[in-house]
């Protein structure tokens, strides 16, 4: 079997482990023993597997990915949010964050290698789409989150790099292992997952009919604005987007989240945040806020004074706004900046794990 084809361990379900456990002449309450490695140990590597027999743990190790990733940077700021780079078995690269808040604590994971969206302001999507994530390196970010946290999340977002909805059976594939009793046991309605506004694949989720928080970067109240944002390939027009976003809320239940990074001179108008307050009463939905985090793309952060009143605009038009806390700061906080440093010459400020 080609290395790209091996089965990555931390994806596998019950049923494949047990059909992989006995295909190689172990007893099947062996692959029960292995899903609580993965799943309330959080131990993807074989040879930790101390109750498993010499034989099965060679197996493992030479017929699967186990695992199929490592770290291979870490980036701390002062607030305790951690970055960590991770090197796949083809050697490509992806970032997934820890960040704290008080006593919880959040995961961000990454989708895709790199971003078919490419969001003109965004650092994430500069170099386009390399490939989508499998389930299972998916399931290893946060697996490697706990180790390098030390403790499982209470809440998780897709909101890392890639486009969760245009890698939409794998993604599911990896929800469904996150909140199965038999996986990880996360409720859905602690877990986030991101798009830019991908129809189908919001109608899709939708269709799963499980209480996941959905957040649309709708970053523009018209299809203008959004033309100056967004190429053209993978974006949908604004009453589309509405559309679904209320068909998701009407077949889940959960209040949909705006995201909106605001940009100086571009989408940060009074007029902006009148209309942008307006969709949120007349679509039930909340408004994130999220000052732009310069990369050096032309794009500019408001003033403190813009973000204020561009706030308070939102909720005189009846609008629920909150605007996102800075976190990490100063630590290639940007999505995708940690990964494009280390495919520069220069990784300086770059930690070994």
């Amino acid at each position: 079997m080609a290395v790209a084809d091996r089965p990555i361990l931390a994806g596998m379900t019950p049923d494949e482990l047990k059909a992989f456990v006995v295909s190689h002449g172990h007893p099947a309450y062996r692959a029960t023993q292995i899903n609580d490695w993965l799943c309330r140990r959080f131990q993807m590597v074989p040879d930790a597997m101390k109750n498993l027999p010499s034989a099965l743990r060679q197996d493992l190790q030479s017929e699967l990915h186990a695992p199929s990733s490592r770290i291979i940077r870490r980036a701390d700021a002062g607030d305790g949010t951690g970055k960590l780079l991770l090197s796949l078995a083809d050697d490509e690269v992806i970032e997934m964050v820890t960040i704290p808040a008080g006593d919880r604590l959040t995961f961000c994971l990454s989708t895709q290698v790199g971003c078919p969206v490419r969001c003109r302001f965004c650092a994430s999507g500069a170099d386009g789409l390399k490939r989508n994530l499998r389930c299972g390196e998916i399931l290893e970010e946060y697996l490697h989150g706990i180790a390098a946290a030390g403790k499982q999340p209470e809440n998780l977002v897709f909101m890392g790099i890639g486009e969760g909805l245009l890698n939409i059976g794998e993604l599911l594939k990896s929800l469904d292992r996150l909140t199965s009793p038999a996986g990880f046991g996360m409720s859905p309605r602690r877990i986030t997952v991101s798009t830019s506004g991908i129809v189908p694949g919001i109608r899709q989720l939708a269709a799963v009919k499980r209480e996941y928080n959905l957040a649309i970067s709708l970053h523009a109240v018209n299809d203008r604005i959004r033309a100056e944002l967004i190429p053209d390939a993978c974006r949908y027009p604004v009453q589309e987007i509405l559309r679904a976003a209320d068909e998701y809320r009407e077949t889940v239940g959960r209040m949909v989240t705006f995201e909106y990074t605001l940009l100086d001179g571009i989408n940060d108008s009074r007029a902006d945040a009148a209309e942008l307050g307006r969709l949120s009463r007349r679509h039930h939905a909340k408004i994130n806020l999220i000052p732009f985090n310069e990369t050096g793309n032309g794009f500019r952060r408001p003033s403190r004074r813009t973000i204020d009143e561009f706030a308070a605009e939102i909720e005189r038009n009846g609008g629920h706004v909150t605007v996102r806390r800075e976190r990490g700061s100063g630590e290639n906080a940007a999505c995708g900046q940690l990964r494009r440093q280390h495919a520069a010459p220069d990784n300086a400020g770059l930690s070994d794990n």
